[in-house]
């Protein structure tokens, strides 16, 4: 079974905890109606679409709001820490959270008592929250985008703002910047670096390169690497090994964005829509 933890851009949401339905273009939460955009909401709905496809039972999620001030981050790590104590999850996929380094610690803590470890993914915040407070080894996957990755590869930067200006988001330099990473044990084991070409590592080793199809329209949409995450996140809990997972995912998230024809206006759930067919075209292989 798959959990994600991650926030809603809304300062009044009240914090969420329960199992996900998807119905048209939304999710419901104990009730709740969430729209999806960029975001967490679009990385819960494509892991909905690939299991659902799959036939695996649809994901819980830990959601809370936070418009950046981090007061909902703060809640929703507490609640989790406390909560995640009576749960059995097979994989958590950890996504837009304030960076908390002393959080992330007891998080940890937290999971090191259960019977069983899950699988452990980070995206965004946490996998800020995850270098900083010197944990990155215990992870199983980060999903960086080139900027992420940058900010993984500089050993001195304590956050995001503070990364060297020779290491910003230069994609031409991912292969450098990875194995950058590694050497100061602040990677997971496996990592998918998200961009124009898509790369697939385990420790420090790079398996693949996907880049086709390339859709250039894609660039400016928000919330493809979130689906790309959840395509993952959900691939890794239904029981495939992270190599494959990886390498569906990147190749499946392609081919959903060629399927959805998109130009500058599309929004993420329009996208997202075309995943099952997506599959369908790489099916063979699953």
């Amino acid at each position: 079974m798959l959990a994600v933890i991650g926030t809603v851009p809304e300062e009044n949401f009240p914090i969420l905890f329960g199992k996900v339905e998807l119905i048209n273009d939304f999710l419901f939460i104990e009730g709740r109606k969430i729209s999806i955009q960029r975001g967490t909401s679009a990385l819960i709905a494509s892991t909905c679409k690939v299991l659902q496809f799959l036939k695996k039972d649809l994901p819980y999620a830990y959601l809370v709001g936070d418009t950046g001030k981090g007061y909902g981050s703060k809640r929703l790590y507490e609640f989790f820490t406390n909560d995640i104590k009576k749960r059995s999850f097979d994989t958590l996929t950890f996504h837009y959270l304030l960076p908390d380094a002393d959080w992330c610690n007891k998080i940890l803590f937290a999971i090191e008592d259960l019977p069983k470890r899950p699988f452990l993914i980070a995206d965004a915040g946490f996998m800020y929250a995850a270098k900083m407070s010197g944990n990155a080894t215990i992870f199983d996957l980060f999903t960086p985008d080139p900027g992420e990755l940058a900010f993984l590869a500089d050993e001195e930067a304590p956050h995001p703002f503070y990364t060297r200006g020779f290491l910003l988001q230069d994609e031409s330099r991912a292969e450098e910047l990875i194995q950058r990473a590694y050497k100061h044990n602040n990677a997971s084991k496996y990592m998918l670096v998200k961009g124009k070409r898509d790369y697939i590592v385990k420790e420090g080793k790079i398996l693949d390169i996907i880049s086709e199809p390339c859709i250039e329209a894609l660039e400016p949409i928000g919330g493809t690497g979130d689906t790309l995450t959840g395509i993952t996140s959900a691939l890794i809990d239904s029981g495939f090994p992270a190599e494959k997972a990886m390498i569906l995912s990147a190749q499946i998230n392609r081919i959903t964005g060629m399927l959805s024809n998109p130009d500058p206006s599309t929004q993420i759930v329009e996208i997202i829509k075309f995943i099952p067919e997506a599959i369908k075209k790489k099916y063979i292989e699953i």
